[in-house]
């Protein structure tokens, strides 16, 4: 896919929150759900876990480090593990208040020196999402079970072998930021502390650090992979790495991702968004059949068409504003038109500027159906509203509340479960409901702590990063590329994903820097949204593209479609 050259739109605004998101209560438990004593339902045949915490006699007692064995059948091969769950102190930047970070490992038997072992350390975004998402829809041995399409799961939730894990090319580390899953601040008060984008940097860097001291994996190759705010993370962490954390990364994994802020932030004096999300709506349009004909059954030249007049005449008439003649303002309507699958009237009353909220509200009005946000090929029923009225959970106009699922899902800017967004109302409890199974069932970790997929952790502050409205961590990313020539960056984009569209992904490494980093930047696409690897195609082709990238450090980037 032909990168994206936009021209730069200045945009001066007061500080905006981002998502936050509340805990899914939890279902009944699956009564076919794998236990440790059952083989036949748990092909992975754990052994009885150990309770590793450490601590002399009288000491009081920490978080329990609970290990087990497995294995998985990965791409027709047997993989044997070592899986431990335990805790690492962390402390906040001033060094006073505590807290606890929860971490699922997961170690290959396979008699490789562990200094040749590449290493991922792994999380969701939100922020304040816990890892679950990246953890069982697709790094870990075992997932959530969701149809092949990526559009529907059974019910109640069912946890298989993960075939498509990449367990078998680097060992994995998930890691729950403070106040999600099940990691805690020490102080409930201090919480607050651990809330924020250099705060969370710190937090987790340390950890990273500590992880690989504690583990004896300082001469691991490592990887950080990220999804949606964990991007941002991603990104914040290489700089904080290099300079303060003591570990050198060899790579960086992107999955749903916002660096600038800027370019999926829809608001008065913004018009960048408006543009960088066009071939998104294109691509949802073709899904549901709402294209106009002639790319009705050619998805890449409809993709191409989109972009094309994103990145030009469309980019211009918006910066034209109230200086465009009439005969141009229908013209781009028309055009606008055809390549959303909107009517010329919804975009004219639009002013040409379709927030995300409204095209989906509006794209399948006529048959009362709202689509998803994270996966916009998901939609479901709902009220009948008038034409150009917002979607559920949404203020008359436009941006909706921040709450919604947290990061993975669980991007930026959020909107309520089962409200706002049908895709997140059909992942969110699987995944809830997936991780409150496993741990004991799976990992046989037992604690009176609730598990919380996705937490309360506004408001996140975002210091000298976003002190001007839109957070922007891209310079931290391109100055840890200049210093350190062989780190290299993976790049996964849904063209469903109307959370944080791939345009906006294009657009932000188009300026990134130097026109020679970007030989360092592998971009890959595929058919689904967010989450891409809910849906099976994109979910293999996933795996294949990142154990290319993880296997081959020396190897091309993997071919734009």
């Amino acid at each position: 896919m032909a990168t994206l050259r936009y021209a730069l739109l200045a945009a001066f605004l007061t500080a905006a929150g981002l998502t936050s998101s509340s805990a899914q209560p939890p279902p009944p438990k699956d009564p076919k759900a794998p236990t440790g004593d059952d083989k036949k339902a748990s092909p992975e045949g754990k052994t009885a876990p150990k309770d590793e915490t450490a601590g002399s006699k009288g000491d009081k007692k920490g978080p329990p480090t609970v290990v087990t064995d497995g294995s998985v059948i990965i791409a027709g091969q047997k993989v044997e593990y070592k899986a431990t769950a335990g805790m690492l102190p962390v402390t906040d930047k001033t060094g006073k208040a505590k807290a606890n970070i929860f971490f699922m490992a997961y170690v290959r038997r396979s008699g490789e020196a562990a200094a040749t072992r590449p290493l991922t350390f792994c999380f969701n975004g939100g922020p304040g999402s816990a890892s679950s998402y990246v953890h069982l829809g697709f790094f870990g041995p075992r997932r959530v079970l969701i149809n092949n399409d990526g559009l529907t799961a059974p019910n109640p939730v069912e946890l298989v072998d993960n075939d498509c894990s990449m367990l078998d090319v680097t060992d994995l580390v998930f890691i729950d930021p403070v106040s999600t899953g099940l990691s805690r601040a020490e102080t409930p008060a201090d919480a607050k502390l651990f809330h924020g984008l250099e705060e969370d940097t710190q937090s987790v860097g340390d950890f990273i650090r500590d992880y690989a001291a504690k583990f004896d994996r300082k001469e691991s190759p490592v990887y950080v992979a990220g999804e949606s705010y964990g991007t941002t993370r991603a990104a914040a962490l290489a700089a904080y790495l290099q300079n303060k954390g003591g570990v050198k990364l060899t790579g960086i994994v992107l999955i749903s991702t916002v660096l600038d802020f800027q370019t999926i932030r829809f608001g008065t004096g913004n018009d960048l968004p408006y543009a960088l999300f066009l071939p998104t709506y294109t691509a949802t349009a073709f899904h549901h059949g709402k294209l106009d004909k002639k790319w009705a059954t050619d998805l890449p030249t409809a993709l191409k068409e989109a972009q094309k007049y994103a990145a030009g005449p469309y980019l211009e008439a918006l910066h034209k504003g109230n200086l465009l003649s009439d005969y141009e303002r229908l013209a781009a309507a028309k055009q606008v038109a055809a390549l959303t699958g909107l009517s010329e009237e919804f975009v004219l009353r639009s002013d040409l500027r379709v927030e995300a909220i409204r095209f989906r509200a509006e794209l399948l009005r006529d048959q009362q159906t709202l689509v998803g946000r994270y996966d916009s090929r998901v939609s479901a029923k709902t009220a009948a509203r008038p034409a150009g009225a917002p979607a559920t959970g949404a203020p008359s106009g436009g941006t909706p509340p921040a709450s919604g699922p947290g990061g993975g899902p669980g991007g930026p800017r959020g909107e309520r479960v089962g409200g706002g967004d049908p895709s997140a109302a059909l992942l969110s409890p699987l995944f809830t409901a997936g991780m409150r199974q496993y741990l004991p069932d799976g990992l046989g970790y037992k604690t009176d702590t609730a598990y919380v997929l996705s937490a309360p952790v506004q408001p996140w502050n975002y210091g000298p990063a976003g002190t001007n409205q839109y957070a922007n961590v891209a310079p931290r990313l391109r100055a840890a590329m200049e210093k350190d020539k062989g780190l290299r960056v993976f790049v996964a984009n849904g063209y469903c994903d109307l959370a944080t569209p791939f345009a906006a992904t294009e657009y932000t490494f188009s300026h990134l820097g130097p026109r020679a980093l970007l030989d360092r930047v592998t971009m890959a696409y595929y058919d689904a949204g967010h989450m891409m690897y809910t849906h099976e195609p994109s979910r293999k082709k996933l795996r294949e593209d990142l154990r290319k990238f993880v296997t081959a450090p020396t190897a091309e980037p993997v071919p734009k479609p």
